[in-house]
């Protein structure tokens, strides 16, 4: 199983950005999915989540400017980001709880984690 993410770009403050999420492999079910980013010397943190009912949070820091959407049927997840400023900058990485397996009868939950894509906003 494989998270990928894409869609990293440098944009200038007040700009936009859509970062996609894919999950492959042998997947039978996805559980919380969220986006999660680092900057250089930070600790990792939360940016968005959203459950397997579509129920989502934000951090405070991103509330109102970014809005997670997710495929439950197709693994998928996408971040819209707008109104970036400087301080957004990072690495943003996606993470997923996937149920997968060789077979059904023997798949279990896992975590899962992306490469990282990086966001890089100009002030």
């Amino acid at each position: 199983v494989q998270l990928v993410e894409s869609g990293g770009d440098l944009v200038q403050a007040g700009g936009s950005l859509r970062l996609s999420c894919v999950a492959t492999g042998n997947i039978f079910a996805m559980n919380n999915m969220a986006w999660y980013r680092q900057a250089p010397g930070k600790a990792r943190e939360l940016v968005a989540q959203m459950s397997r009912t579509g129920s989502a949070t934000y951090a405070d820091s991103v509330r109102g400017r970014f809005t997670m959407s997710r495929n439950s049927a197709r693994y998928t997840g996408t971040l819209e980001m707008n109104d970036l400023r400087p301080e957004d900058a990072a690495k943003y990485f996606c993470f997923a709880d996937l149920l997968s397996g060789d077979t059904y009868d023997d798949a279990d939950w896992f975590d899962h984690w992306g490469q990282g894509t990086q966001v890089t906003v100009r002030a």
